[in-house]
């Protein structure tokens, strides 16, 4: 899921705030001003065990039925969800929990941009799953992105974030555009260049009201995901300054800041949800875990106005997993249900209902979205387009501050330049000192 909003996951949003206060436990308490909510999946839970799972934005598992469905089959227990919106508020909040040894979930979902710091710095802290599933049902390398030097895996898999452009078709026909999703995926094919050209294009007439894209910073996540060469390399060196990644990435997000063609909202914050519903911009990169999130921010109006179709380049972006702490009181039963829950057969059925992709290849064949999801989409191949985009995906090294990183490049430099009309140099500026400070240099 999400989002990585989100996975909305996951990712979903990317920034790194101050933890907050520690020694609460999270099924017993609401965290003010961040988008959380306490949600049980049934039933009042008197004279059962109730699990709690931490999440981030939308995985599907409520909305998929998934927790009522657990609870029939094991009637002794109760599962109670505790949603945090943001996963800058949320992985701090864990981090401190974990380190207090009390306070976790009985599970904890862990966004893809966060796996590396838990691998590395937190594993002593999570019960190592790999000893009570079949590995081979994850794809490798989203398996050995929660395994540990010495074979400990901290977290099994979720969703994967392969990436397309959803667009709203009315606005583009309105604009005078292409709508047709195969002619206009040829036309940004292969460069994200491209796809600001298509966007000069837009703007020429656009409808009242609208822009192009919702930010650049989106633009700079999509691409980066199809970077071979992000802010690490293989050996585990920082080399954001450095990364052919990183600089095609800003560049072209850039294009977008320095232009009229973006809606400049932050991504996850509620103007953007709004952004959704009101038709304010016509087009966002799109990966798998964004599709739910689209359907239920748009909402009815949306319904048949957006398409989809593929990115410039293969891409990905967000996924997350399921971990179980150490700390947590019941956890055999948080076991079983965070295999229960990553299962190839539970992945597809969150597929259906918002088309989060899966991570286990086994469920590819069968996957079909929801018949709603499909027709809100204007009938777009949704699982075609998404794993022809998996099949190529590069393969990616994070590290343990890639999350911070990140948010610096997206939230200090690109904003600086998107909202408070900086330039270029003066937001990388901007990235570049916060980046330091992240990293104690």
């Amino acid at each position: 899921m999400r989002t990585s909003i989100g996975r909305s996951r996951r990712l979903v949003a990317f920034a790194a705030v101050a933890a907050l206060a520690t020694g609460l436990l999270a099924g017993c308490s609401k965290d003010s001003d961040d988008g959380s909510s306490n949600s049980d999946g049934g039933g009042n839970g008197k004279g059962k065990t109730t699990l709690t799972i931490g999440t981030f934005g939308v995985f599907g598992y409520k909305q998929a039925g998934l927790y009522d469905e657990y609870m029939k089959l094991h009637p002794d227990i109760n599962i109670k969800e505790n949603v945090t919106t943001r996963t800058d508020v949320y992985w701090p909040k864990v981090l401190t929990r974990l380190q207090a040894g009390s306070g976790t979930d009985d599970i904890q979902a862990i966004e893809v941009g966060n796996i590396t710091e838990a691998v590395q710095t937190q594993a002593d802290k999570f019960v190592d799953l790999g000893k009570e599933v079949d590995k081979s049902q994850w794809l490798d390398w989203k398996l050995a992105q929660a395994t540990t030097k010495d074979g400990k895996t901290i977290g099994l898999g979720t969703d994967i974030g392969p990436m397309a452009i959803c667009y709203r078709k009315d606005l583009f026909k309105k604009a005078g555009l292409e709508t047709d999703r195969t002619k206009l995926a040829e036309q940004w094919k292969g460069d994200w260049a491209k796809y600001v050209d298509v966007g000069k294009e837009y703007m020429k007439k656009a409808p009242k009201g609208t822009k192009f894209v919702d930010s650049a910073s989106s633009v700079y996540n999509a691409a980066l995901g199809g970077a071979s060469e992000r802010y690490y390399d293989k050996d585990g060196n920082i080399v954001w300054d450095k990364s052919s990644g990183v600089k095609s990435s800003w560049n072209v997000a850039m294009s977008v800041a320095t232009s009229n063609m973006s809606a400049k909202l932050k991504q996850f914050d509620k103007p953007w949800d709004q952004g959704f519903a009101n038709g304010t911009f016509a087009t966002v990169a799109c990966p798998a875990w964004m599709i739910g999130y689209i359907e239920q921010k748009s909402g009815d109006s949306g319904k048949g106005n957006w398409d989809v179709a593929a990115a410039p380049t293969a891409a990905n972006w967000g996924g997350s997993f399921l971990g179980v702490p150490t700390a947590g009181k019941h956890q055999k039963e948080a076991i079983a249900l965070a295999k229960w829950l990553t299962a190839p057969e539970q992945q597809a059925k969150v597929f259906a209902k918002q088309a989060s992709f899966p991570s286990t290849p086994s469920a590819y064949a069968t996957l079909k979205p929801a018949t709603d999801t499909t027709a809100y989409f204007s009938d777009a191949p949704i699982t075609q387009i998404f794993s022809d985009s998996a099949k190529t995906i590069p393969t990616q090294y994070f590290g343990t501050k890639d999350q911070p990183i990140n948010t610096a490049l997206t939230d200090v430099g690109i904003l600086q330049v998107e909202q408070k009309g900086k330039s270029p140099a003066q937001g990388w500026d901007a990235a570049t000192k916060e980046i330091k400070d992240v990293l104690g240099q």
